[in-house]
């Protein structure tokens, strides 16, 4: 069977950029099967890219390719590049930090820089433009090596994996009796905040569900959020409209309001400026 095709980017579906991308990859291929991750990324936010390809990725088959395309550096001497996990998947992305969760959490074992001569849209009056790599480069390639017409092998020359660009990973800490770490991602349709505290963390400082915690949140340092919190499974365990902290999907600790938005309500955002803090 052939790979499936997972497309995320920062384009939405306000114009035909994403229609344009899947148009090349059936021109390569009519039975390849392409499905969307999210187009919803924040414009130029790599970061959340990245964050993105690390939730997702494992529920999908082995083999699956995914294409990355948040690019602020487009046309630009940054590589673009196809690399492979060390569970199996292949990612084909602009190498500007997008990589960096599944580097630092899963393992990349291979990486290549696209060769353009080789694997880049030709013949449709595309040679000229260098704004949308999403269409004539990261698309065609990886079009070509789900559909067999290329072996990654000839995606073109292999680089160190320890030349892969990264963004800095923020640590969680245990310190006695509280548990410090950022708000790393968002939810943006509910509002809930994602932190980037395993829950083994949790059960390490002593925290058990049903507790209540003191948290504390600080925005470049001052205190924007201070509150006696409910720990627990889900958010219906908080009545309606209450702050509580729960283990999320991935099993990181969250902060949501049971049937409302937290980062609107407090006005509150993720980010390495974006601390939290928990104790019991």
């Amino acid at each position: 069977m052939k790979p499936i095709l997972v497309f995320q980017t920062d384009f939405t579906y306000k114009e035909s950029a994403v229609s344009a991308m899947y148009g090349v990859v059936k021109s390569v291929d009519r039975e390849l099967e392409i499905m969307d991750g999210t187009h919803e990324i924040p414009q130029y936010d790599i970061w959340s890219a990245s964050y993105r390809l690390f939730q997702s990725m494992r529920f999908w088959p082995e083999g699956t390719i995914f294409v990355s395309v948040v690019d602020p550096g487009v046309g630009t001497p940054r590589k673009a590049c196809v690399a492979k996990t060390s569970d199996g998947y292949y990612v084909v992305t602009p190498d500007n930090g997008t990589l960096t969760h599944l580097t630092h959490w899963v393992g990349i074992t291979a990486v290549r820089e696209i060769d353009e001569t080789t694997n880049r849209l030709k013949g449709k009056d595309t040679e000229e433009t260098s704004v949308f790599h999403g269409r004539d480069l990261f698309g065609y390639c990886a079009a070509k090596l789900a559909s067999g017409l290329i072996t990654y092998g000839q995606v073109g020359p292999e680089y160190s994996v320890n030349d892969i660009v990264t963004l800095p990973i923020h640590e969680p800490k245990l310190d006695g009796s509280k548990v410090r770490g950022i708000f790393e991602i968002g939810d943006p349709n509910f509002g809930n905040l994602w932190t980037n505290i395993p829950l083994s963390m949790f059960t390490g400082a002593g925290f058990a569900y049903g507790d209540l915690l003191n948290l504390t949140v600080r925005h470049e340092g001052q205190v924007v959020f201070a509150g006696k919190v409910l720990f627990h499974r889900s958010f219906g365990y908080a009545k309606k409209g209450e702050v509580i902290i729960y283990n999320n999907e991935i099993m990181k600790v969250s902060v949501a309001i049971s049937q409302g938005s937290f980062c609107q309500r407090y006005n509150l955002d993720f980010g390495p400026d974006w601390e939290v803090e928990f104790e019991k």
